[in-house]
């Protein structure tokens, strides 16, 4: 018995009625588990019977064309228009919301088209469904909104230098989408955010060298410095790539202690005499290691 022809308008009405019950779901921000199977198994079905209809009822390209479609006019119907209106107190979290709810309809959606990766985008060399997904979410939304992004964080990590309390949780999902947007490469971390914060680091410690200088002794310097050091590893084990550790060490040091190397000397000698000097164990630890790393 010959299959019946499922005719395009036909089965896409029937498709595009499953998509926005899914599209609903996830805005109404349901658990991912909750997503109606009967629904996506219904999409895939379809696409699937669609897909193998003999020519010109098959229709595999009209369906990554639809794909692609769907995600665009998602992104820049209803995604970035969203996080353009957040304010800046609220945009890290409308950020992090809406990259965690494009992976499930990247998820959903991918499975529901997976006909489509395994036999019509493989034999065209095209572009994958999940890997044209997160290509869709950084063309029209992350850089738009990158740069607003990363100037935010940024405030957040030095708000934190000075003493403030942030929620370290956030910033650590804020940066891992900056890893995950480059897809397996460090560029968008590396060129979006990383050399900024790194700028930014070597302002924030050349301004407060310069300070402490004036004001502070000897040992009152090399303390505050020592907290720099273990405060620059501790942001990084809480919410930065392990790979950025490295970088900021060497600017805290270069900015606190190498460029000012003979003023720190002269300082020590000058202290060393006054009655007030006080030869701190935590100070003098530190003062041989710099020197045996040749810092000092």
């Amino acid at each position: 018995m010959e299959r019946r022809i499922i005719e395009w308008d036909q089965g896409w009405n029937s498709i595009q009625e499953g998509i926005m019950n899914i599209k609903w779901r996830i805005a109404e921000g349901l658990p991912e588990n909750q997503v109606n199977a009967p629904v996506y198994v219904d999409i895939y079905t379809t696409i699937y019977n669609m897909c193998i209809q003999k020519p010109p009822h098959d229709y595999a390209q009209q369906f990554y064309d639809k794909y692609q479609k769907t995600f665009e006019e998602h992104l820049t119907s209803t995604v970035l228009p969203s996080l353009k209106a957040k304010h800046e107190e609220f945009l890290l979290q409308e950020f992090v919301k809406s990259w965690a709810d494009h992976k499930v309809m990247l998820r959903w959606m991918s499975r529901a088209f997976s006909y489509l990766d395994r036999y019509f985008l493989a034999q065209r060399r095209l572009p994958g469904l999940k890997e044209a997904a997160i290509i869709y979410y950084r063309n029209l939304v992350y850089q738009e909104v990158n740069a607003n992004v990363r100037e935010a964080a940024i405030r957040l990590i030095d708000e934190e230098r000075e003493g403030g309390e942030i929620d370290r949780a956030l910033l650590k999902n804020v940066i891992d989408i900056f890893v995950e947007i480059g897809a397996g490469q460090m560029d968008a971390y590396e060129k979006d955010f990383e050399g900024y914060m790194l700028n930014d680091t070597r302002d924030y410690y050349s301004r407060r060298a310069s300070r402490w200088m004036l004001e502070d002794s000897y040992t009152s310097y090399m303390l505050k410095a020592e907290a720099c050091l273990r405060r620059e590893k501790d942001i990084v084990s809480h919410y930065l790539h392990p790979r950025s550790e490295q970088k900021l060490v060497a600017i805290v040091e270069h900015e606190l202690l190498v460029f000012y190397k003979t003023q720190l000397t002269e300082k020590k000698h000058s202290d060393s005499g006054s009655s007030t000097f006080t030869g701190d164990d935590n100070v003098e630890y530190l003062s041989r290691k710099l020197a045996a790393n040749g810092i000092l």
